[in-house]
């Protein structure tokens, strides 16, 4: 792996998964969108983003508020390869819910050596995805994220397996637990209603009414 993102603190690492994930959304990274996302105030996103273009992490474009040089963007696959590692080793290995690993993955990310990166990595079997079903970084920091169908895909009676769930709300990923949408389930769409409505899913814990925007966001195979 390297020290692509030696000395920088847990702070700008944050930033600059931030930025990555706007990057991945096909959403601008601009003081309003990373203020939101970071939970801060516009002047303290502000700040920081002068802050990651003075490091040269990142360039301001006009429009787009910041976007990652290479340099910014290869830190930024460094913590998201330590996140998501993290999260698989606590899912695998501690039996945590999918609720539980993302915030703990979130403090431990920063701490964690390339030494035990490196033994995590070969004891789970060198995995390619996290539990929620988004793909881990390889030790080159290489990332292969290809198209995926979700449910508003499926029509009426269409069976599908969960492959990818949204990672980050707790909430959120325990209601999807709650429901049986998590990775590795199959379910069924009963219907879809008309004028950009719910859909209905039939899972292993009944049928349930789900937004279409969020049945967007839940990957299927």
């Amino acid at each position: 792996m390297g020290d692509t993102g030696k000395g920088l603190t847990s702070a700008v690492e944050d930033y600059l998964k931030a930025v990555y994930a706007l990057d991945v959304e096909g959403r601008r990274a601009t003081t309003s969108a990373l203020a939101e996302r970071m939970h801060v105030s516009a002047p303290s996103a502000t700040a920081m983003m002068k802050r990651l273009a003075e490091l040269g992490l990142v360039e301001r474009a006009p429009y787009r508020g910041v976007v990652l040089t290479k340099k910014g963007r290869l830190c930024a696959l460094e913590v998201v390869r330590h996140h998501r590692l993290l999260e698989r080793y606590l899912a695998d290995s501690l039996g945590m819910s999918l609720d539980e690993v993302h915030a703990e993955a979130d403090k431990l990310e920063h701490v964690i050596s390339e030494e035990l990166e490196a033994r995590i990595d070969a004891a789970l079997g060198y995995p390619t995805h996290d539990p929620h079903g988004d793909p881990i970084p390889d030790t080159k920091l290489r990332i292969v994220d290809g198209p995926f169908r979700s449910l508003v895909d499926l029509g009426p009676g269409d069976t599908a397996v969960v492959v990818r769930v949204p990672d980050g709300d707790s909430e959120l990923l325990r209601y999807l637990a709650e429901i049986a949408i998590v990775p590795g389930q199959t379910l069924e769409l009963a219907l879809s209603a008309p004028f950009g409505g719910p859909l209905t899913v039939r899972t292993d814990s009944g049928e349930h009414a789900i937004a279409r925007d969020l049945a967007a966001s839940v990957g299927i195979a």
